[in-house]
């Protein structure tokens, strides 16, 4: 057999793989790493150029940033799992190397899709159950559910909320802007959409709803203006036909239950870490370590006992990494996004109006930054490798429409 032949199917295999790894990260970290690392070699066989696009450069300041901090921390073993967690940041060039056509891309999307779905219809399963066990114990429902959420097929349900995030925003551009979104294609991804947004509301992660409701308003915006002046509407009618425990967790955004919700909790957690910051500004206290510290930092009129919750981590992505790492690294990621949005929506307004392929992984792809930049305000998504791994992915989609448009194609639709 020829070496262009065993180069060729080399390639065809970097792609399987890495489609395989990308969309298998919503069910198992492990398989999704084991298949990353097999598509990188059958990379390296077929002997493709490994390509990043345009934000490797904050990615690989927030590398560094990372690996200076570690090596000037007070405790560098405990940044370790950092150094290996670096591994997962090979799904952008993967995946941006692997994946060559828009069609490619499309089909990626819909993995996410389809199994994102049957991971919500999970969740919408272990919700009844959840119901069932806290009418068993004679329990409050939204006591009882609110610790221990739906997590589909993820073991916790914050993984499970940003996943299911972006795999909803990503349907929601292939329905607006798609043009293979008619027929079978169309009513499939509605139901879809409906098993996603259902366990979404119940999931009840209230950092995904605001940072999925302004990334959905975004893509309406870019569809139908209009209908942006719906959205109060829209959401009235959702409060009021959803259940009443979902009424419960709106309102403890401004009226939380001490001991339930974890909004006092937050409180101290930004508080402490930017106590964090002012003692450390430049290189951070080191990767790993702000769970370790976090008790010498307490504000003095932290209340005590601390509200519940959990201390492991800042609950804001920008403020963690600049504890652990220093400011200069945090930003570096405020960089990323920010360069990452604007290049998408940039390239997205110079396609053509109405249903292209090129629109709506653009749009797709910006509003999945949107989210993520929003959602971080609350969480450490991004610390999350299950969500980092999508992340990623879902970037090199992005690019890739966006290298098809800088190149003059026009329209795409294939």
């Amino acid at each position: 057999m020829s070496t262009a032949s065993w180069e060729d199917r080399a390639a065809r295999a970097a792609l399987y793989l890495a489609g395989a790894s990308a969309v298998s990260v919503l069910v198992s970290i492990a398989a999704s790493q084991l298949l990353l690392a097999l598509a990188l070699v059958a990379l390296l066989v077929s002997r493709l150029r490994l390509r990043m696009p345009a934000v490797w450069v904050p990615l690989a300041v927030f590398v560094a940033g990372t690996v200076i901090a570690i090596l000037a921390s007070e405790d560098p073993g405990a940044g370790r799992p950092q150094i290996r967690k670096m591994f997962v940041l090979l799904m952008l060039p993967v995946v941006y190397s692997a994946v060559r056509t828009v069609g490619q891309a499309r089909a990626l999307v819909l993995g996410w899709v389809a199994v994102g779905s049957l991971s919500a219809a999970v969740g919408l399963i272990q919700f009844a159950d959840k119901l069932r066990a806290a009418r068993s114990a004679g329990a409050g429902f939204y006591d009882y559910y609110i610790a221990e959420r739906i997590s589909g097929f993820m073991s916790h349900w914050m993984t499970f909320a940003g996943q299911l995030m972006l795999a909803g925003l990503l349907l929601a551009a292939f329905l607006l802007f798609s043009p293979h979104a008619r027929g079978r294609a169309k009513w499939m991804s509605v139901i879809a959409a409906a098993l996603i947004g259902s366990a979404l509301a119940l999931n009840m992660t209230r950092s995904i709803w605001l940072a999925g409701a302004l990334a959905l308003l975004y893509l309406v915006w870019h569809w139908k203006r209009p209908l942006v002046l719906l959205a109060p509407v829209v959401l009235a009618a959702l409060v009021a036909a959803g259940p009443g425990s979902l009424r419960a967790r709106l309102i403890s955004i401004v009226q939380p239950r001490r001991e339930v919700d974890s909004n006092l909790h937050r409180i101290v957690c930004w508080r402490t870490g930017l106590r964090m910051v002012q003692a450390h500004p430049w290189l951070g206290l080191g990767p790993e370590v702000v769970r370790l510290r976090f008790h010498d930092f307490l504000p003095p009129d932290a209340p005590q006992p601390l509200p519940t919750g959990w201390y492991g981590h800042l609950h804001n992505l920008y403020l963690h990494y600049a504890a652990e790492r220093g400011i200069p690294t945090a930003m570096a990621v405020v960089w990323l996004l920010a360069q990452a949005f604007w290049e998408l929506h940039h390239a997205a307004r110079r396609t053509p109006a109405g249903r292209d392929e090129g629109r709506f992984l653009l749009h797709g792809a910006a509003a999945c930054v949107l989210g993520v930049a929003v959602a971080g305000l609350f969480e450490v998504n991004l610390g999350d490798s299950e969500v980092l791994m999508m992340f990623l992915a879902v970037l090199a989609c992005g690019y890739l429409a966006r290298e098809q448009v800088e190149a003059g194609h026009g329209r795409i639709a294939a």
